[in-house]
């Protein structure tokens, strides 16, 4: 088994010429510093809305989309099973508009794919929410409530054990609910396709450019590289978990934690056993929930937010390359699989996860105004990310249409306690969860202090979970 920090999706992809790192100074309109999903789709958007703006893309990475955006489980859906959490946070109005808008977005990454000529196996297909014990059975009625209160009642739908196992048979499955508008993709081909149309439809984008300084001030902001600097009157910093780092713009507002995926060698004969023919994306109903979906030549692609927490907002080590949480998810996947006994693993990978307190993501101006922040998807982030990039557009061209006006922009939101009470406490609550949900699942009672600890952020205002 290749384990290693990039994973398939980068190695599927293929090979890719690098951009040039930025060499010399330069001027723009718009300056976004990160080449994964959020800043892509920004300049994306920015070249639909403005197609004379100036914009300039820097990249620390060889290569754009090497981050969490080319790594995740490419579950491309909506945020309907969230429209409780957003209902309680914006009232009913804002939640519905920002969960059409997501469910739009994932229409809009499909037509991207078809009419810009991306091969990203954007696949349609229900997005199924699995109870796999019997604490975890009714988790989507809250959200099925939520949408047939606000009028979307075909939004989500219930299934019975006998309807989720036509979808896809385990023994670990009980019942569930689908949301239909969703689909999986291949992500660093998508992340890939957009960087090419970016390139020839003029936006520069320089990899290899990790900005060492950056400054926003009345009359624009700068970013400064080891190769040079770039003024510009507007700046969007699309760098994901990087935000919260020491002097990260949201490092009040972030925690760092990681999320690792297992592939298995193809197997059709199984899927077709198991009647996994219509590849819906799945998950179960833990907060440190399991993902999994299924690749066009019959892979399995299992996933585990179980990672640990990164101390200090540190995105590379354990929270790329952790062979003790990549042995607990094949423990899992023969769990979920057993079919799978003597099939052969052929990679693994993780990643950074910037995870906010709300599970939702989140925009933040910063001082001056003329710069904004994105992060805080929690995982989720392959279709919410062209939802937040159209955001950003808008905001950075001083529009002041529906996206610029999304109750997710300058929205009140805990905060994160500085190191080292944040890690110590985040692990610690990782591990009462991770304790609570392994006794749920093997038919035991959860002890009294892992259920304590578990509890303890809802009791100060975070959101774990769906």
């Amino acid at each position: 088994m290749q384990h290693t920090r990039l994973g398939y999706w980068i190695e599927e992809a293929g090979p890719v010429e690098p951009a040039p790192p930025l060499g010399e100074d330069r001027d723009a309109d718009v300056l976004i510093v990160g080449g994964g999903f959020t800043g892509l789709w920004t300049a994306w958007h920015l070249r639909q809305l403005e197609p004379g703006a100036r914009v300039v893309l820097l990249e620390s990475e060889q290569v754009c989309g090497r981050g969490p955006s080319g790594r995740n489980g490419g579950f491309c859906n909506g945020m309907w099973l969230s429209l409780p959490s957003m209902r309680k946070r914006w009232g009913d109005a804002e939640a519905t508009t920002i969960a059409r808008a997501a469910e739009r977005a994932v229409g809009e990454i499909g037509a991207f794919c078809e009419n810009e000529s991306v091969d990203a196996w954007f696949r349609p297909a229900g997005y199924t929410q699995v109870s796999t014990a019997p604490a975890q059975d009714g988790a989507w009625l809250p959200a099925l409530e939520a949408c047939r209160e606000l009028g979307v009642p075909e939004a989500m739908e219930s299934l019975s054990a006998e309807q989720v196992a036509a979808r896809c048979q385990s023994p670990a499955f009980r019942a569930g609910a689908v949301c239909p508008d969703s689909a999986t993709l291949q992500p660093a081909r998508l992340a890939l396709g957009l960087r090419r149309r970016l390139r020839e439809v003029g936006v520069e984008i320089f990899e290899s450019s990790p900005v060492r300084g950056f400054r926003a001030g009345p009359d624009g902001v700068a970013a400064r590289t080891p190769g040079g600097t770039v003024r510009a009157g507007r700046a969007v910093l699309a760098i994901g978990a990087a935000a919260k780092g020491r002097h990260g713009p949201l490092r009040s507002r972030l925690t760092v934690a990681s999320s690792h995926i297992v592939l298995t060698e193809p197997v059709p004969e199984l899927l077709e056993e198991i009647g996994w023919t219509g590849a819906d994306a799945i998950t179960d109903c833990r907060a440190l929930l399991h993902y999994f979906r299924t690749t066009p030549d019959g892979r399995i692609a299992f996933g585990w937010g179980g990672g640990r927490i990164a101390m200090g907002a540190r995105t590379g080590g354990r929270a790329e390359v952790d062979a003790e949480v990549v042995a607990a998810i094949r423990k899992h996947l023969l769990d979920y699989f057993p079919g799978l006994r003597g099939k052969r693993l052929t990679h693994a990978w993780g990643g950074p996860i910037d995870a906010s307190p709300t599970h939702l993501p989140a925009v933040r101006s910063l001082p001056g105004g003329r710069a904004f922040a994105a992060a805080g998807y929690t995982g989720n982030g392959v279709g919410p990310s062209n939802m937040v990039g159209r955001t950003l557009a808008s905001l950075a061209l001083e529009r002041r249409d529906e996206p610029a006006r999304l109750a997710f922009v300058d929205g009140k939101a805990p905060r994160v306690p500085p190191e080292p009470f944040h890690w110590v406490g985040g692990e610690a609550i990782r591990l009462g969860i991770l304790a609570k949900e392994e006794a749920e699942m093997a038919g035991r009672a959860p002890g009294k202090i892992a259920s304590a600890v578990a509890a303890v952020p809802k009791l100060i205002g975070f959101h774990i979970g769906r």
